[in-house]
């Protein structure tokens, strides 16, 4: 989650998805309410700690954090020197991943139906958005922080992508590379407020409308494929330039970018350079077979579980 959070175009909420967290970390969160706190207050930190899944989501932030050190300068070098690749490998494994979400729906009906396009058109509209020239006031780094971590925790919008439309992202880098305490602050803590109030509400959709819920976050998920197809061109706006993906261009010229995606052999045409389809087609599957492997292995884990469950009663 912590690797996918730093790429502009996938979601760590769909890595969460992926690997079968997501709806134990949305109501993990829900916990944090003022009746659990109470016993922090108290003094019961055993009983703060077991009520709030403490475990759990403490295994997640360590997660992210050590994803954070070891695996974002990595996730950045193949981003830039090796785009075509990354992305192919984030379009496989965001589109098998919708696929497996869409199998949680339990009964297909007209709202389901409905809601996955919803969730498809919004999603490809969001993609499609150039950034904005926003502010540097702290009042909109909050609002930043809040938004942000709420795209941050739904499968399909990635946290970063949001910063970049905002024009906050390679703001909120620079801030991070040169520990600016105020900035960070102010942004973890809309950050903590949108994370907390958000994961009510979607938990409350879970459970009172979960199949249309579900179906609205595969929609996300499906539409937003736009935003990690491999063969996109940058366009500058400003200038009427366009070139082959560049994380080096997009931070350069992020307020100014848009991005549209073309197939492989118009790509080649327009940029003038190798569209590594086969690669990009091997790195595509590779990612489906490491889901694949990740959804079998989770099913073992599950199974083993509950033979141990009836095995004590």
């Amino acid at each position: 989650m912590g690797g996918a959070d730093v790429v502009p175009g996938i979601s760590g909420g769909t890595i969460a998805f992926i690997t079968g967290i997501y709806e134990e970390l949305i109501d993990s969160l829900r916990l944090f309410v003022p009746e659990n706190f109470k016993l922090l207050f108290l003094g019961k930190i055993k009983q703060f700690w077991h009520a709030v899944n403490g475990n759990f989501l403490l295994t997640v932030v360590l997660g992210i954090a050590t994803s954070l050190i070891t695996l974002v300068k990595c996730v950045l070098y193949m981003l830039s020197t090796h785009p075509v690749i990354s992305w192919s490998f984030f379009f496989g494994l965001i589109l098998v991943s919708t696929i497996y979400v869409l199998k949680k729906i339990k009964k297909a009906t007209i709202p389901v139906f409905i809601s996955f396009a919803i969730g498809t058109v919004l999603a490809f509209l969001i993609t499609t958005m150039s950034a904005a020239q926003t502010p540097n006031e702290l009042w909109f780094i909050f609002i930043s922080g809040s938004i942000a971590i709420c795209a941050m925790i739904l499968p399909g919008i990635s946290g970063s992508f949001i910063l970049l439309l905002l024009g906050k992202y390679q703001y909120i880098l620079t801030a991070i590379s040169e520990f600016k305490i105020t900035i960070l602050t102010v942004f973890a803590g809309g950050a903590v407020i949108g994370l907390l109030s958000f994961s009510h509400l979607l938990s409350w959709l879970l459970r009172k409308y979960h199949d249309v819920t579900v179906a609205l976050l595969a929609g996300v998920m499906f539409g937003a494929l736009n935003k990690v197809w491999p063969w996109k061109v940058q366009i500058d706006t400003a200038n009427n330039k366009m070139w082959a993906w560049s994380m080096e261009k997009l931070n350069e010229h992020s307020l100014s970018i848009v991005e549209k995606s073309h197939l492989p052999q118009t790509f080649e045409r327009i940029t003038g350079t190798d569209a590594h389809f086969i690669g990009g087609i091997a790195a595509a599957l590779f990612a489906v077979v490491i889901f694949l492997t990740i959804e079998t292995a989770g099913k073992k884990i599950g199974t083993k579980k509950k033979k141990l469950k009836h095995r004590r009663f």
